[in-house]
């Protein structure tokens, strides 16, 4: 693992914990911005970790309210672990507790279970729209975020359209291309 991305990956999950250890009104927008903040670091890594971290962060996001109080400290507990694998360079640490907090997500709650593959290929295509406005192609995003590039270009066709605006007029565009072949 990069440096770079090791560090990255420790804020991310440093924060994520930080969050989750004080129950606040606020912790469903914090981890949502936190969950976007990683959006960046995948468009500027494009690194299949990130990917990884963020999609656990924003399904963590989801369910958070769903969670026993049992759940949420073995959630916490077990980020706690997969920081200190981070920290230390141990990367089996690391990868464990990554593991068994996916595992754990997925077992917390009958319903989330039965929910929790739709909400994370949920993630991953919002996360990979997110991407698109980072500037990378639908080819790339897609397959950073593990999904196809038709249900990326499905939900972003549905939400992007009308974001395009034009700064220099037409005319003048037409102008200009005409001096060139002139």
């Amino acid at each position: 693992m990069k440096e770079v991305v090791r560090l990255e990956i420790l804020h991310d999950l440093s924060e994520t914990s930080k969050i989750l250890k004080v129950k606040e009104a606020k912790d469903l927008e914090e981890l949502a911005n936190l969950s976007d903040h990683s959006i960046k670091n995948i468009a500027l890594y494009k690194d299949l970790e990130l990917v990884s971290v963020t999609v656990l962060i924003y399904s963590i996001y989801k369910i958070i309210s769903r969670l026993s109080k049992d759940d949420h400290v073995f959630l916490v507990q077990t980020l706690d672990r997969a920081i200190e694998g981070l920290e230390t360079k141990n990367f089996g640490k690391y990868n464990l507790a990554m593991k068994i907090m996916y595992k754990h997500v997925r077992q917390c709650n009958a319903k989330v279970r039965l929910h929790l593959q739709d909400v994370m290929d949920a993630a991953r295509i919002k996360k990979g729209s997110s991407l698109l406005q980072e500037g990378l192609s639908i080819g790339q995003a897609a397959g950073l975020m593990g999904i196809s590039n038709w249900d990326l270009q499905a939900y972003a066709g549905k939400i992007m359209l009308g974001e395009h605006t034009e700064t220099f007029p037409a005319k003048k565009r037409l102008e200009r291309a005409m001096r060139l072949f002139l």
